[in-house]
């Protein structure tokens, strides 16, 4: 691992009108991390996914991304984002989904929809390939938005809940392909969850407990 430092965020909360999401976090991404984020549902762990994928801007604290630049060029490049809501454009085939990124970077069609094809291929979605989202079931839908992160070779990769509507045969399977395209292109990887095993799978682990990070890695 170098010492390169992906994502920052330095005491940052994250309000909304009264309601607290995210209450306090000092942590950091260095390059080719493996980290989980572990806590129960409503504990803030989406929210500092979002503000460390420049999605949303803190309340309070600061947020950069030193060896990426400015957040206005973030996506879909350098950063990529697994969404735990189904996120999926309608009109497109799963295949045409997990290449967009590709596209909208100016990659040759035949090219993106190829390397698309094949993550798609390795996630076991093969026999789907020109399905519309509505024809997927939950857990495919989820393993083409992984494909789509994943597609374009980002620097990190933040996932919300990956393998939350997979059986564990699936979520197995969707680990093994992210940790180990991850591996092939140096990407740094946070996986929100609420499974240990997925925790077990990363080297290590941050805990949200009522909007707040502990222990987290506390930024200088």
């Amino acid at each position: 691992m170098n010492d390169q430092i992906l994502a920052q965020a330095v005491n940052v909360a994250r309000h909304y009108g009264e309601t607290v999401a995210l209450e306090q976090a000092s942590c950091r991404v260095m390059d080719s991390e493996r980290i989980a984020l572990l806590g129960s549902s409503g504990s803030g762990k989406s929210t500092l996914l979002h503000l460390l994928g420049g999605l949303s801007a803190p309340s309070r604290g600061s947020v950069s991304w030193p060896a990426l630049g400015p957040v206005e060029g973030l996506r879909p490049q350098k950063v990529a984002f697994v969404f735990q809501a189904q996120s999926l454009l309608a009109p497109l085939s799963a295949l045409e989904n997990a290449a967009l990124p590709l596209l909208l970077l100016g990659a040759h069609p035949g090219d993106a929809l190829a390397r698309a094809g094949d993550l798609l291929e390795r996630l076991g979605l093969g026999s789907v390939v020109q399905q519309l989202p509505e024809e997927l079931s939950g857990g495919q839908a989820q393993r083409v938005a992984v494909a789509r992160a994943l597609v374009s070779g980002p620097r990190l990769i933040l996932a919300d809940e990956p393998t939350g509507q997979l059986d564990s045969v699936n979520a197995g399977r969707l680990m093994d392909v992210l940790i180990a395209e991850c591996d092939r292109i140096g990407a740094a990887l946070v996986i929100a969850t609420h499974d240990p095993q997925v925790a077990t799978r990363l080297d290590r682990v941050w805990q949200m407990t009522h909007g707040v990070l502990v222990p987290g890695e506390v930024a200088a």
